[in-house]
């Protein structure tokens, strides 16, 4: 939660930047936000790859627990064209971009900011931000809520929460499907995007 509050006080304090006019118009209107995905997408690379013991951990995963991240992309998609229903002036493949950010705020949203604009941009921040609070779920949906909604996160930021909510032996199934949905989420998000 903490690291939820630290990444919503940058954004904000972005905001106040770009709203102040302190940052250069260079900066602005160049392709910032392209490089900043590259540097990310590498970073990204740097930390699956040195990862040593990843393969041994997913072959000790349960087959029907391997299904989970697939569970989360068709839940995700259900409630995104739900959203799409009810919020007027969005099609339904904006929102199916946003919720394909699966909790990867940065990634994500720099994808739909190139792609969509500023706007739906700050919009899959927020909404994958939101999914940081997912642990709070393990009492309402079970112990796979949380890793669930979690998205991305699960492998991560919300890791040890979820471990401490819904138990250590969830640990692997986490990571695995954190692993998987970050993996997908350029494929995902550009599919929506782009057609």
């Amino acid at each position: 939660m903490k690291g939820s509050l630290v990444i919503v006080g940058f954004f904000v304090l972005g905001i106040l930047a770009g709203l102040s006019g302190i940052v250069p118009e260079k900066i602005v209107e160049g392709n910032l936000t392209f490089y900043a995905l590259c540097a990310l997408l590498f970073f990204v690379g740097i930390g699956v790859g040195s990862d040593r013991n990843i393969v041994s951990r997913f072959k000790s995963l349960d087959v029907r627990m391997a299904l989970l991240p697939a569970g989360t992309m068709l839940g995700t998609f259900a409630g995104a064209l739900a959203a799409a229903l009810i919020l007027p002036g969005r099609s339904a493949t904006d929102c199916l971009a946003v919720g394909s950010g699966f909790g990867y705020y940065s990634l994500s949203s720099i994808f739909i900011t190139g792609y969509r604009g500023a706007e739906l941009g700050t919009v899959a921040l927020l909404s994958n931000i939101i999914r940081e609070m997912a642990p709070l779920l393990v009492r309402i949906g079970g112990p796979l809520a949380p890793i669930a909604a979690g998205g991305v996160t699960s492998m991560d930021t919300t890791l040890p929460i979820i471990m401490a909510s819904s138990g250590k032996e969830y640990s692997v199934i986490s990571l695995f499907h954190g692993f998987v949905l970050e993996f997908s989420i350029p494929f995902i998000v550009t599919f929506w995007c782009t057609i």
